[in-house]
Parts: structure tokens; sequence; C-alpha cells
């Protein structure tokens, strides 16, 4: 493939998107004295940066170096503020919301509000973000995402599914994501398997992944194959069809 790419698109980890990518081209490159994992497709581009919003500033400007893209997605998973949004449902905001600083970047399509924390949100913060920012759903990256695609002046867009409820109360999961960004599955899995009251809501939470991906992946894989035809049932995804044009 060449150093180029008309879509890039960056997730945090890669079982967000894995029915997407587990036939692409898998590839590593070396950016500022970092190694990042792309899933290459034609002109489609996947990184899986990490968690948080330093990850995914720091995917997004090796992207943006390495493949050039001209459109700049944030995918992945957010948890429901709005209680009519459901595990499975596709959100795709006419707004971002840096809930850090109060920035904002708002988009041509889409409908709604996402808002970025800096941390995993549990019930007691999905109310107070709910209530600050006027927004539907929470996520840890999109802003971030945004932020460098307005610093180049590219189409940016977030497409998230909803992987938690606003009813859901979430396991402390901050404490297992490291300084890169990665989540320390054993270390997790060691810290639960001792806690058996909890196992009820971890058990929930990766049916509720799967379910995400699953959903986010046949989104997605539709505009790729035919942005022109595609059609959702919440907001048109005009961006990626413009970048095919």
């Amino acid at each position: 493939m060449p150093n180029s790419a008309k879509v890039a698109m960056v997730a945090a980890l890669k079982r967000e998107v894995r029915p997407l990518v587990k036939r692409w081209n898998k590839v590593e490159r070396d950016y500022e004295g970092r190694r990042f994992r792309f899933f290459e497709n034609g002109r489609v581009v996947v990184v899986c940066g990490g968690i948080g919003a330093e990850a995914a500033r720091r995917a997004t400007e090796a992207a943006f170096a390495l493949y050039h893209p001209t459109v700049i997605l944030s995918v992945g998973f957010a948890g429901a503020l709005d209680p009519t949004l459901k595990v499975g449902d596709i959100f795709a905001p006419g707004r971002v919301l840096d809930a850090r600083d109060g920035s904002r970047t708002e988009m041509a399509t889409g409908h709604g509000v996402l808002v970025s924390a800096a941390t995993v949100a549990g019930l007691e913060q999905k109310a107070k973000l709910a209530e600050s920012y006027g927004a539907q759903a929470v996520d840890m990256e999109a802003a971030a995402v945004a932020r460098g695609a307005q610093a180049r002046g590219v189409g940016f867009m977030a497409v998230k599914a909803i992987s938690d409820e606003s009813g859901f109360r979430m396991p402390a999961m901050d404490r297992f994501v490291d300084e890169n960004g990665q989540f320390k599955t054993g270390r997790f899995a060691i810290f639960f398997a001792v806690r058996p009251w909890i196992w009820p809501r971890v058990i929930q939470l990766a049916t509720n992944g799967a379910k995400a991906s699953r959903a986010l992946c046949a989104e997605l894989e539709r505009y790729i194959q035919e942005p022109e035809k595609s059609e959702v049932s919440g907001p048109e995804l005009h961006p990626i069809s413009k970048a095919f044009d």
C-alpha cells in the first residue's frame, strides 16, 4: 500500500474494530520513537492507538505523518448519557466537546453531542456530563482526534457504538490502563478473579462490548464498500462518502 490513504480511522483498542480489520493487511510502523500497528485496506487505514486523549493524539499524529489522509475518523465505543441510547446503537454526533478545556468541534453532519472525558465515566460522572454539556454520549478519544484534524484543515467525524448504557455501573477500569494507553488484561483478570461479586458486571461488559463491536464494524464496512448507497438509522456519514468521490 502506498504511504497515503483517503480515510484514516483512529480506534483505542483492536477489540473495538476486530471484525472490520481481521482480514486487512497488518503492518507495524515507527513514528517519533513509538511503534504503531496499522491495518490497511485499499484507501482506508485503521490505527489502534490506545485508551485516552494522549494515546489518541499520538495515533492521530502518526496517521497523518505516515498516510496523509484527507478524512480522519474517531471510531470505537462510547458510553450512553441519554437513557434512550442502547448497547449496539450507532452514534455519530454533530458536535464533539472536550471536558478538559471546554473546546468543541462542530461537524457539518451528524446529530447530538459527544463529550470526551479524561477518565472512564461512572454513573455519577455520566450524570454530571449530561447536565453540564447537554451530551448524549461520552468517550475518551474523539476530541483529541478532532483537534488533530482541525490543525490540518481536513475532514473529521466521530462514529461510535454504545457499549454501556446510562444506567450501567462500570467496574473500576482506569487502574488497568498503562501510561501508553494499553489495557492490562492480565492485571484486570487477576484483580477480578478474587472478587466474584463483580463478575456479573464484568461478564455483562464483555457481552456489551462484543455487541457494540459487531454493530460498529458492520456500519463502517457498509460505508467502505458502498458509501454512495449506504444509509444509517441515525445521521448520514457524508464525510466518508465524500472521501471516495
